[in-house]
């Protein structure tokens, strides 16, 4: 154990004596999401460094306070990414802070999310004590898989340590697409698309524009721009494009209105149009369909629940409410059996998901 854990873990346990509460933290770039965070700053960015990185084998182990920057760029080096293309909103982004947030970018719908790729962490709970789950490989299944309970949580069950992630090649050839075509049609035809093999690897529809980005093989990725059509936007305008979407820079999410919520809708890849007031941008195939709208959070749930979805409010709303979709009184209890599974206390960013979790 370093020296640094070491000091952690102390501080950890006496925050646990005298019930005060740890903000856990990396780059701060993601302290819009979720709810109001609270507590003393507890900043992750000096565990940092590579452990370990195999390209022949695909896996990467680096701590928790690693620039995700520096990460991807090490990766890149070997012809290698984060295929779950996780979104940075910010310089001083970590590696901790992705997993802790369990954002995934455009290519999640093809690639798999963020918690597909953790094969491993270490974390540091509630108690102080360092527990490890998963491993450095692709295949090591046995019982509950903890790691991906900790992508997504926030950092309410621990501080994460060390992480282990799977890397894949970068693609030989990418090319994006674009097509003229309403909302309705452009969920049809992804839909369609979905289920042929095309090398589709992300798609994004906004005002009246649906564009796909195909990726893989160079003869695969030709032979698919020839049968699909539309018009091939250039290399430069197309990098722009997927970076925007993934980084939330693009003018749909910029442009928001006063009073407006950001809403991050998920659905069936099918399901009808919303018919919400507001403006869309739809991605992931049909799956994912963000929401700037002024409208009633409850009237937003409840045609979103209609559809066989569930809706979070992702910025700009009250963040002292319920910032994510209510959960059913069943599973809300097992989530309140983790949190104190891990973190007796309740220390651990307290309340950012839920009242009390």
């Amino acid at each position: 154990m370093s020296d640094l854990t070491e000091q952690w873990r102390e501080r950890v346990c006496a925050a646990a004596a005298a019930g005060t509460a740890l903000q856990v933290r990396g780059g701060g770039t993601k302290d819009f999401y979720g709810r109001t965070p609270v507590g003393e700053v507890f900043d992750t960015r000096g565990h940092a460094g590579v452990v370990s990185y195999e390209p022949t084998e695909l896996v990467v182990t680096v701590r928790a306070g690693t620039p995700l920057a520096e990460l991807e760029a090490l990766v890149a080096g070997s012809g290698q990414m984060l295929a779950f293309e996780p979104p940075h909103f910010g310089a001083g982004a970590t590696v901790g802070g992705c997993v802790a947030a369990g954002l995934s970018g455009p290519r999640r719908a093809t690639a798999g999310a963020l918690r597909d790729f953790v094969l491993g962490v270490r974390v540091l709970d509630g108690r102080g004590e360092v527990l490890s789950f998963g491993g450095q490989v692709m295949k090591n299944v046995a019982g509950y898989d903890v790691s991906r309970a900790i992508a997504g949580s926030l950092g309410t069950l621990g501080v994460i340590l060390d992480v282990s992630l799977k890397v894949l090649p970068r693609p030989v050839a990418e090319t994006t697409l674009r097509f003229a075509i309403g909302e309705k049609e452009a969920i049809d035809r992804l839909n369609d698309w979905g289920g042929q093999p095309l090398p589709v690897s992300a798609s994004v529809w906004a005002d009246g524009v649906l564009q796909l980005r195909l990726s893989g093989a160079e003869a695969a990725v030709r032979a698919a721009e020839r049968k699909l059509g539309g018009e091939v936007l250039a290399d430069e305008a197309a990098d722009a494009l997927w970076q925007g979407v993934r980084e939330q820079t693009d003018g749909f999410f910029a442009d928001a209105a006063p009073g407006e919520v950001l809403w991050r809708l998920s659905l069936p890849s099918s399901a009808a149009p919303v018919k919400l007031p507001g403006k869309q941008l739809i991605e992931w195939g049909g799956a994912l369909r963000w929401l700037r709208s002024d409208a009633p959070a409850a009237a937003i749930r409840e045609r979103v629940a209609a559809l066989g979805g569930h809706a979070t409010a992702f910025r700009g709303a009250d963040r002292a409410g319920e910032v994510f979709q209510p959960l059913p009184a069943p599973v809300m209890a097992i989530q309140r059996r983790l949190k104190q599974a891990f973190d007796p206390a309740g220390i651990f960013n307290p309340g950012r998901l839920y009242d009390g979790i």
